[in-house]
């Protein structure tokens, strides 16, 4: 017998069968060349309010592993000389959002009267790379699995937002490919979403905005650290993203290994492939439910910060990088 949840997580009820089939079909799509990413997302979201994910208890998974293989495919197509200039030039930016983001977010949370856990998994999410953080960080805080989940649906909510919005807001504002790679890495939370957002934009801002994104992720471990202090919490292993030693290696093969070239097209062509299902993932995670859980105030904190650390990146990339 279904619960009330279950049936009001999306609007049609057919058989657990044509829900596979629909759902595999449009994972196909997305292998395809037909799909971009904001279209792959956009699907996700429509599948998951329609007719559902007969899938969800696999997707998170999924979402990680082939989030973490794009990333790592996505480091054949880049030139380590760049990326480190990248990663230099943002890392001022990285440091300096980061923690006034926390501490902004922990002044909201107080205000709002949020719990402190939620609160703290929100700030964490915006300030360095979005699920990716809250998955560290809840562990060490011990939070339950509403208040991580109420994180994650923030974090998520807002990404999706971001994929569509920050291009066009690009454009609109004439920014270079450098300013908007810079912009993506700072103001955006998840990783997918950034190269997804920076993809759109040209191929010179995914390089610039991946590199500093994932220069950004390696602060989970200080921040992690520095909650386990302020948390009282000794006792917590911290995960580290060890993907992003992949990246690098990848990166340095792709520059100077010549022998590399034979791969690095079609390992690029599958880290983008890779990506649009990710991309498709999350959004069939996103259904109504998912909304109804996260409530009013936690989801304003996540607005509040999010304009917060998109304003000032983008004033300092333009008038002062």
């Amino acid at each position: 017998m279904k619960t009330k949840q279950q049936t009001a997580s999306h609007l049609f009820e057919i058989s657990a069968i044509s829900k596979q089939i629909i759902f595999v079909f449009l994972i196909l799509l997305c292998l395809t060349s037909i799909i971009s990413p904001p279209i792959a997302l956009l699907l996700g979201l429509l599948v998951a309010n329609l007719s559902g994910n007969p899938f969800l208890d696999y997707s998170h998974k999924a979402i990680t592993i082939l989030l973490q293989f794009s990333v790592v495919g996505l480091g054949f197509g880049m030139n380590a000389t760049s990326a480190l200039s990248a990663g230099k030039e943002g890392l001022v930016l990285t440091i300096a959002s980061i923690f006034s983001t926390i501490i902004l977010g922990t002044f909201l949370g107080k205000w709002f009267g949020i719990d402190k856990k939620t609160s703290h998994l929100i700030s964490c999410g915006t300030a360095i790379c979005g699920g990716s953080a809250i998955a560290a960080i809840a562990p060490v805080i011990k939070s339950d699995e509403k208040q991580t989940s109420v994180a994650l649906g923030v974090i998520f909510i807002l990404n999706s937002i971001a994929l569509f919005l920050f291009p066009y807001i690009g454009h609109e504002l004439n920014l270079s490919q450098r300013e908007f790679g810079l912009w993506c890495a700072i103001a955006i939370h998840d990783t997918s979403s950034v190269v997804g957002a920076s993809n759109r934009f040209g191929a010179e801002a995914l390089q610039i905005a991946t590199t500093v994104k994932l220069a950004r992720a390696l602060w989970i471990i200080p921040i992690a650290l520095i909650t386990t202090v302020l948390f009282k919490n000794k006792q917590t292993r911290i995960k580290i993203p060890y993907f992003i030693g992949l990246f690098i290696l990848a990166m340095l093969l792709n520059t100077y290994v010549p022998q590399t070239a034979i791969i690095a097209p079609s390992m690029v062509v599958l880290a983008k492939i890779g990506l649009t299902v990710t991309l498709f993932l999350i959004g069939a995670g996103l259904n109504l439910s998912v909304l109804k859980t996260v409530g009013v105030k936690p989801l304003l904190q996540g607005v509040l910060l999010w304009v917060f650390i998109a304003s000032v990146a983008l004033i300092a990339i333009i008038h002062f990088s």
